[in-house]
C-alpha cells in the first residue's frame, strides 16, 4: 500500500520534531515524492548524514510502501 504525504510528514516529525517539510507527489501515485526538509538537527551533519536521519525516520518503509523519495535537506 502506498504511503501518503501526510504519513511521510508524520513519520519524519516523530524523529525530527522541529522539521519544516514540503512534499510533492511527483507522479500523482502516492509512491514517488520529492521533499524539502529543514531542521536545526542537521547542523554540523554532512548531506549523507542528514539523508540517513530522514530515511531512518521512515522506519523501513523506504523501498517498500514508499518507492521513491528525492530529498533536499537544509539547516534551519
Amino acid at each position: 500500500m502506498p504511503l501518503k504525504a501526510d504519513e511521510i510528514k508524520r513519520h519524519i516529525l516523530e524523529d525530527i520534531p522541529d522539521a519544516s517539510i514540503e512534499i510533492k507527489d511527483l507522479m500523482g501515485d502516492n509512491n514517488h515524492y520529492s521533499a524539502i526538509i529543514k531542521s536545526k538537527l542537521f547542523k554540523g551533519m554532512s548531506k549523507i548524514q542528514q539523508h540517513k536521519l530522514v530515511y531512518k525516520s521512515l522506519k523501513g518503509k523506504m523501498g517498500y510502501e514508499l518507492h521513491a523519495l528525492s530529498l533536499t535537506t537544509e539547516e534551519k
